[in-house]
């Protein structure tokens, strides 16, 4: 089945994503902020392999992967974890738009860097997991949003750049999504959060999934996943 390294495992969409990915047999490598996570990790994922690099500060991604033993060939790199924190123009301190720009953006892109050896061998899949904010910024949304908008640059760009060595590339776009980030979105808003109202991470995961399988003569390079209540 491969090997899939994949980002933000812990919870949410990623959890969805890198459990469907262990029932099948897949190989897992699940990227971990520190080495207590990545233990978590092990223990709810068992023969899945972890990595430790915090994507807060992507600029030393290089040299702490370098410490670790990777994977030879990588078919399919999945880029799920992020962060938000609303805000107004107005408001935001330099700090937050650093932190959700390294983790949504640069982190992103520096793990693509560093991978993409193995990913050409192999001939795999880059999939970064958007956002709905990456196609539209609402009031209080700017730094995250802007984030997501540069997310979508890099994966069009890689999607170019790529193309000549196999590599496929698929941004996800989902809407309101019933995970720990959506709670704490709703608290940042002075909402109530009825994950009810929301997507089921196991359709985001379900999408991610089946760009996964496509077979190789087409490419799912776009995917947009909306609330269907």
């Amino acid at each position: 089945m491969g090997a899939h390294l994949i980002t933000g495992a812990g919870s949410g969409i990623g959890s969805a994503v890198a459990e469907r990915l262990a029932a099948r047999g897949a190989e897992l490598w699940l990227l971990a902020r520190d080495a207590k996570r990545a233990a978590v990790l092990r223990s709810r994922f068992p023969g899945a392999r972890t990595l430790v690099g915090d994507l807060a500060d992507p600029a030393k991604l290089s040299w702490a992967l370098g410490q670790q033993e990777m994977p030879v060939e990588v078919d399919a790199l999945l880029h799920i974890a992020g962060v938000v924190e609303l805000g107004t123009v107005g408001d935001l301190p330099v700090k937050a738009w650093q932190y959700q720009l390294n983790v949504n953006t640069v982190a992103p892109a520096e793990l693509t860097r560093l991978f993409l050896p193995s990913l050409r061998q192999a001939r795999g899949q880059v999939v970064f997991v958007n956002s709905g904010a990456g196609l539209r910024a609402d009031e209080n949304w700017s730094a995250y949003a802007a984030s997501k908008f540069g997310l979508r640059a890099l994966a069009d760009a890689l999607r170019v750049e790529e193309q000549g060595n196999g590599v496929r590339v698929t941004t996800v776009y989902p809407g309101r999504t019933a995970t720990p980030m959506q709670l704490k979105v709703h608290h940042q808003e002075g909402k109530e959060y009825d994950p009810t109202r929301w997507i089921d991470p196991e359709s985001v995961a379900t999408a991610i999934v089946t760009a996964l399988d496509l077979p190789r003569d087409a490419a799912l390079t776009e995917i947009t996943v909306r609330p269907g209540r």
